[in-house]
């Protein structure tokens, strides 16, 4: 008898039904794709930001212990005071290897050359890796200062790490020195001299223009450091740091064996930073505070847009059926007075109603799942270029917002169902 009741009432009044589902179907396609790309977001933003610079800077023990109280430059050679090239794959090595999207280690030399009009010029040569191979399991990584520093313009091109010929120079500094691409340039180091080839001019408006720019090996060559480099630069995607993260990073010791394992687990930039310093026993890991902090804030308020966007489509759509259901039960006022007349309870017709509205609701929810799946993909290709993973958790959080926006909008004409009597009803008043 009551599912009998239910496929009349459904087969009756389809207009009113279409619309129903309508509304609920808008709200439920909004709803899914701004969920969708609330819960596949975090990877997307961190990875737009990551194009932007390292997040994560790896020095020598003694000079980050030391260097902000001394001046380290005299003795930036001493034992200790350096780290080992041979040491830097082991970062793609961590728990969090995967997360780490690029990296480049860096060392700085003093070299002597001399400018087109034959005088002598001093500045600084950095060595990196620019497109370095690194063997990672189970297949091989492309890192180096190409990806790390990808708003860089090159006027004519990149070196690559095997060239031990070719050099690169900061526009600023050719400009000062009147060179150009295809120049010879012999450069003098503590290490010996050698004649390299300009391959590229870099323009980054920074103190890279005001530099030389060479293969690792060349740089350690003229330094006389083999094997050695100053720092190591990291971009690694990462989560937004809460007070957990904000406690280890002050002294992982004071978490308890839970909060540790959560922390360690979890890829917040401090726990990056400590597993990386794992795998470089003499190496002190820092996250760059103003990058990272500015990711979790650019994603907070990201994901808090896509929250409040989403409510206020689920609203809208409580507000629509709310109107809609109201008109329902007006015009069918005769027919409920009839069965409340032949005995029927308020809670029974309520009941009744109420099975209606969430069998047409689930309906037109269905059908807006589908399209917010769609429109999810759209947002994604269209901002971050990349596509929006499905998540089964997006199915559950939108039946339920169908399920609350059809009880929440029919309320008003449960209230207004209640208060019906019968006698009223049935003699037209």
């Amino acid at each position: 008898m009551w599912f009998r009741l239910i496929r009349r009432a459904l087969t009756r009044r389809r207009g009113g039904r279409l619309l129903i589902a309508a509304a609920t179907g808008l709200g439920a396609c909004v709803a899914t794709a701004m969920l969708s790309v609330v819960l596949d977001v975090g990877d997307k933003v961190n990875a737009e930001l990551t194009a932007y610079g390292a997040n994560i800077v790896v020095r020598p023990k003694t000079v980050a212990t030391v260097g902000g109280l001394y001046d380290t430059s005299a003795w930036e050679t001493a034992v200790g005071a350096w780290l080992a090239e041979d040491e830097v794959a082991g970062i793609k090595n961590i728990f969090w290897g995967f997360n780490i999207v690029s990296l480049a280690p860096f060392l700085e030399t003093a070299v002597v050359a001399r400018d087109a009009a034959g005088g002598e010029l001093t500045a600084t040569l950095t060595g990196t890796w620019f497109q370095h191979q690194l063997e990672t399991a189970p297949d091989t990584t492309a890192v180096g200062v190409v990806a790390l520093k990808s708003w860089w313009r090159v006027e004519g091109g990149w070196t690559t790490d095997q060239d031990q010929d070719q050099v690169m120079a900061g526009a600023g500094l050719a400009e000062r020195a009147g060179w150009a691409v295809g120049d010879n340039i012999t450069l003098q180091g503590a290490g010996g001299g050698r004649s390299l080839r300009l391959v590229g001019l870099i323009t980054s408006g920074e103190a890279a223009d005001d530099q030389f720019w060479a293969p690792l090996a060349v740089a350690q060559a003229l330094a006389g450091r083999p094997g050695q480099v100053d720092r190591v630069e990291v971009a690694a995607l990462t989560t937004p740091e809460n007070d957990l993260a904000r406690r280890a990073a002050r002294d992982p010791s004071s978490l308890t064996v839970t909060e540790w394992e959560t922390w360690y687990c979890t890829a917040y930039a401090s726990s990056i930073a400590y597993q990386i310093e794992e795998v470089m026993p003499g190496a002190v890991a820092k996250p760059v505070r103003q990058i990272t902090a500015v990711q979790g804030e650019i994603l907070t308020k990201t994901e808090s847009l896509m929250l409040l966007v989403t409510g206020l489509a689920l609203l809208a759509s409580a507000l629509a059926i709310a109107n809609l259901v109201t008109a329902s039960v007006m015009e069918r006022s005769a027919e409920i007075g009839l069965l409340k007349a032949l005995g029927a309870s308020s809670r029974a017709i309520a009941g009744l109603l109420l099975a209606e509205l969430l069998v047409v609701g689930l309906a037109g929810g269905a059908v807006g799942y589908g399209l917010g799946l769609g429109c999810a993909q759209l947002v994604g290709r269209s901002v971050f270029a990349a596509w929006i993973t499905p998540r089964p958790a997006v199915v559950a959080l939108v039946g339920l917002g169908v399920a609350a926006v059809v009880v929440v909008g029919s309320l008003p004409a449960l209230r207004l169902l209640l208060r019906l009597r019968p006698a009223d009803v049935l003699h037209g008043r």
